[in-house]
């Protein structure tokens, strides 16, 4: 990648100069150095990005996801498009590869796959955030930009994976409450905010630092001293932001986690272990109600793939539930695959209210399967280059409508495994009547990998967002109760036998979050990408005016409307 400086500097000898041999050797000594100073700022970027995983689960290093915002802000500054766009590459491909590694268990080409996919998106963003840097207000665009490419990756291809959002690195710090009013987007916005404030007093400092000291003015410091304390006061806002907690009533559930025989690709074993599994765990609750070592709860909640065979369809299956039922006396939320009534050849992913009075009943398939894990695009062609896509043999079929079901006395919603990471399904769940949100969830693929960690982190996020309880079902781990304020109540170790009890808050009120919906995550990143075509209208104007001696594309341009484009390219390497 080309520095800015050098993309400027004149090569042919200026009059009077000798000829070009006798200027060769001091020509060589400035390239070395520009390359020196472009491989420190592209290793800074990839430093910057590893930082970025660190403040996700498993290792919660919160403000480190401010650091890294704050670095890949400093090191795009006053830089062309084509350079921002990059350092935006470099600083995204580690952050994914690192914070996705739990792919692994399905292969690191898998990992490596989808990190340069998520990472595409970056490379826009980098673009934007160097060129609208020449902006005032620019540590506003920076925000708006950072909302925008994640508005991006959540929808595209595939329905997007949003794996990696700030928000998400923001599930238990002052940013949080914030969701109640914004959701997801403005925790993300307010973030990137304070990070790229952060990143402007850091450039101011480093301003002040090359003027001589018998210049400098006692007041010279303040403007970064200013963007300092701002940055401070963004985060400080979520402490103003009211999360509603107050119960409407209260419903008595357990959780079965009955386990699974091993971890990894494999993790079924032979046909009714993991139901049986839950089976027994439910009968251990059902002894402990009779001998009075436990109270019968209201309703029971199993995991995802809680049966690994289709209970409509296997008598045996239908069976093991049944006695389970009986014996505890209440319903239980049973997670199954089931076979598509209609289309031959696809399963559905379900989750089955089932009554000891009625039987199997209610029920909510899932919305968004996971492409090349629950189902393979353009299978045909894909399958005969990739034969590990053969272990999808069946596609899943998306359901149609939101999982709202009356679980016994409460009005549970119901969304299955990584639909908790999107923020439509969730909403949508709320807004149509739940008073609770229960994620069930099989993890055993992933198990101790940290992927549990993280997605456990998202319901702690949509808890603050909605002002609902969560409830995390998994089959190995990790099952937890959060509370509507976010906070962890109880929580299982990974690959045990355990069931969890409590009172569950029940809310009917909604928050602004879920009144407003997706509309300030649309407005925010229409706001960056406004701004970055702003940018681009002035480049082309300026080109044109300067035209016939038009500037190389690649060179920084000297507008200083933000007052900080020229020191920038210091402070950054260049």
């Amino acid at each position: 990648m080309p520095s800015g400086s050098e993309t400027t500097r004149a090569d042919a000898p200026a009059d009077g100069a000798g000829p070009p041999a006798a200027r060769r050797p001091g020509r060589v000594r400035r390239r070395a150095a520009s390359a020196r100073r472009n491989w420190r700022v592209l290793v800074a970027a990839a430093v910057a990005g590893l930082a970025l995983t660190a403040a996700f689960p498993p290792y919660d290093i919160w403000p480190l996801s401010l650091v890294a915002v704050a670095a890949l802000s400093v090191l795009v500054h006053g830089r062309t498009g084509r350079q921002g766009a990059w350092l935006g590459l470099v600083f995204a491909v580690p952050f994914f590869v690192s914070l996705l590694s739990w792919l692994r268990v399905i292969g690191w080409d898998a990992t490596v796959g989808l990190s340069v996919a998520e990472a595409a998106f970056f490379v826009p963003m980098g673009a934007g955030l160097a060129l609208t840097s020449r902006l005032r207000l620019w540590p506003l665009w920076t925000a708006c930009l950072w909302v925008a490419q994640e508005w991006a990756r959540d929808r595209v291809p595939f329905g997007g994976f949003p794996w990696g959002r700030l928000a998400f690195a923001n599930t238990g710090t002052p940013f949080t409450p914030l969701a109640a009013l914004g959701g997801a987007p403005l925790v993300t916005f307010a973030v990137a905010l304070s990070g790229a404030l952060l990143a402007w007093a850091a450039l101011r400092l480093a301003a002040r630092r090359r003027v001589p000291a018998a210049e400098r003015t006692p007041r010279s410091w303040r403007p970064a001293a200013l963007a300092a304390a701002l940055a401070v006061g963004v985060g400080a806002t979520g402490y103003a932001v009211p999360v509603p907690t107050d119960a409407a009533d209260t419903v008595s559930i357990a959780v079965v986690q009955g386990n699974v025989q091993q971890a990894g690709m494999d993790f079924l074993g032979r046909p009714m272990m993991i139901l049986n599994n839950h089976v027994e765990a439910t009968l251990q609750l059902a002894d402990d109600i009779d001998a009075g070592r436990a109270e019968r709860p209201d309703l029971v909640l199993w995991p995802e793939n809680s049966s690994d065979l289709d209970p409509y369809r296997d008598a045996e299956a239908a069976a093991a539930i049944e006695r389970a039922v009986q014996a505890v006396g209440v319903p239980i939320l049973v997670g199954a695959l089931v076979d598509h009534p209609t289309k031959d050849g696809y399963v559905e992913n379900q989750g089955i209210v089932w009554d000891p009075e009625t039987g199997p009943g209610a029920s909510y398939t899932k919305q968004h399967p996971v492409p090349f894990g629950e189902y393979v695009p353009f299978r045909e062609q894909l399958s005969a280059v990739i034969t590990r896509l053969e272990r999808v043999p069946r596609d899943f079929y998306p359901g149609d409508h939101t999982g709202v079901l009356d679980v016994g006395p409460a009005r549970m919603g119901d969304v299955i495994c990584f639909e908790v990471a999107y923020d439509g399904i969730v909403r949508d769940t709320v807004n149509a009547g739940a008073r609770a949100l229960v994620v069930q969830t099989n993890n055993a693929t992933y198990g101790r990998t940290g992927q549990p960690e993280q997605q456990l982190a998202m319901s702690r996020l949509r808890a603050v967002e909605h002002g609902r309880a969560v409830v995390t079902a998994a089959t190995s781990g990790i099952s937890a109760i959060v509370a509507p304020d976010g906070t962890v109540e109880q929580q299982t170790e990974e690959f045990t036998q355990d069931v969890l009890t409590a009172d569950l808050p029940l809310r009917d009120g909604r928050t602004v979050a879920d009144r407003v919906g997706a509309v300030p995550e649309w407005v925010l990143a229409a706001a960056g990408l406004a701004a970055w075509a702003l940018v681009l209208v002035r480049t082309r104007r300026t080109a044109r005016a300067a035209r016939p001696a038009a500037p190389d594309d690649d060179a920084p341009r000297d507008d200083t409307r933000g007052g900080d484009a020229p020191r920038a390219a210091g402070v950054a390497g260049e």
